[in-house]
């Protein structure tokens, strides 16, 4: 048995970057988790955005893939290619969290590769049962992903409308190119990213509605009319947070001696399923009150940078995935500016890079609408420039 002044529980991206951080400024840090570096179901995108907060995500040398294009599928078949300003880099998850691990132990983390399978109040302290031992710690830090053990512990459990289903493969091959589509009567979207060597390609929905084996159909369905040979590819299945504005709001995410971030604090957007940027941020926040001495300030750190934004995500995640927008659905409506209307492209473009938030989307939206239809109309027309910076089929 060890006394530690800080245990994180998981040492996915939020863990391992929270620990490096506490570690690096000279706490005792213990990360427990019974997986370490492992391959996780999901697209390993990381913005812009991310990438200039956190320079070590680039300038690492681990393989990523940048992927510079767009292709954006609407439920009644409308495509359209277009340019990112800036890449996404898009990390396999094993070589993203090995990075991270990496950057924790080498700051002077200890890491005990077990599983923690209880936790107790004991005093001022916490005490930690593993599948190793007993562990002892002043704080404890939550960072266990969507499937927390402990969360009933110490907020309310998540509910299905709190979260998506995920089912995919890893698929041979690679391009510049990632693909988004969305299907009729699905809260969620299928993806293709491009990793280094092979691509991840998967299907996400809500819980409440599809089953996984009909994730998994409406995938290998779409898969197999794309022409990718599924023979030998690994399947997989996750669940990823996707919180309502209600969890959101009211369930606690620390307390007196513990906190969550990352997946198991559910911040994660509802919309795109963007985690990573959240993961990262979250653990630096929460590093940053515990370093002050200020554990209580972590929920208003996190309000003044991205709660508020994960919020309006929730409040209007609905809409988007099931709304009308002007006469149509919106997933079509985002198609069909994308491909005809500059305006409309370069905000795609902020949207993917991360420099266009939720909060002031649907003002710049209003602001820009009369001529982003002129531009659609005359696109439709035929008398588009040359310079779109788009292509599409199947226009409206």
């Amino acid at each position: 048995m060890r006394n530690h002044q800080i245990a994180i529980l998981g040492a996915g991206p939020a863990g391992s970057f929270a620990a490096a951080k506490l570690a690096a400024a000279g706490q005792k840090i213990v990360l427990v988790d019974e997986k370490l570096a492992w391959e996780k179901p999901c697209g390993g995108g990381i913005t812009h955005k991310a990438i200039v907060q956190y320079p070590c995500l680039r300038d690492s040398q681990v393989e990523r893939n940048w992927v510079d294009q767009c292709e954006i599928v609407s439920p009644a078949g409308r495509r359209v290619v277009f340019g990112l300003r800036e890449p996404i880099a898009i990390f396999s998850r094993e070589v993203l969290n090995g990075l991270l691990l990496e950057m924790a132990q080498c700051a002077g983390a200890e890491v005990v590769h077990s599983r923690a399978t209880s936790i107790a109040r004991e005093t001022s302290s916490w005490r930690i049962q593993t599948t190793l031992g007993s562990i002892d710690a002043d704080y404890v830090v939550l960072a266990t992903g969507a499937r927390n053990p402990f969360r009933a512990q110490f907020s309310r459990p998540f509910t299905p409308d709190d979260l998506m289903a995920t089912a995919g493969y890893y698929i041979a091959g690679s391009s510049g190119t990632m693909k988004i589509q969305f299907l009729r009567g699905l809260h969620g979207y299928i993806w293709i990213f491009p990793r280094s060597n092979h691509f991840s390609a998967g299907i996400c929905g809500k819980m409440s509605t599809p089953s996984t084996a009909e994730l998994r159909r409406l995938l290998e369905s779409h898969l197999n009319e794309s022409g990718f040979n599924l023979e030998g590819a690994r399947f997989y299945a996750h669940v990823l947070p996707a919180l309502t504005l209600n969890t959101l709001r009211h369930s606690p995410i620390c307390g007196t001696g513990w906190a969550m971030i990352g997946d198991a604090a559910g911040f994660t957007d509802p919309i795109t399923g963007e985690g990573l940027y959240y993961a990262l941020r979250s653990a630096e926040l929460l590093s940053q009150a515990l370093l002050d001495q200020k554990p209580e300030s972590y929920p208003q750190l996190l309000r003044k940078d991205f709660l508020r934004e994960l919020e309006m995500a929730a409040r209007v995640s609905d809409r988007f995935f099931s709304g009308s927008w002007m006469g149509e659905a919106v997933t079509e409506r985002m198609v069909q500016f994308t491909a005809h209307s500059a305006r409309f492209r370069q905000l795609m473009r902020d949207m993917f890079s991360g420099s266009q938030g939720y909060i002031n989307l649907r003002q710049r939206l209003y602001r820009a609408l009369p001529a982003m239809v002129a531009e659609s109309a005359v696109s439709a027309l035929g008398l588009r420039g040359r310079a779109s910076g788009s292509t599409m089929s199947k226009a409206s």
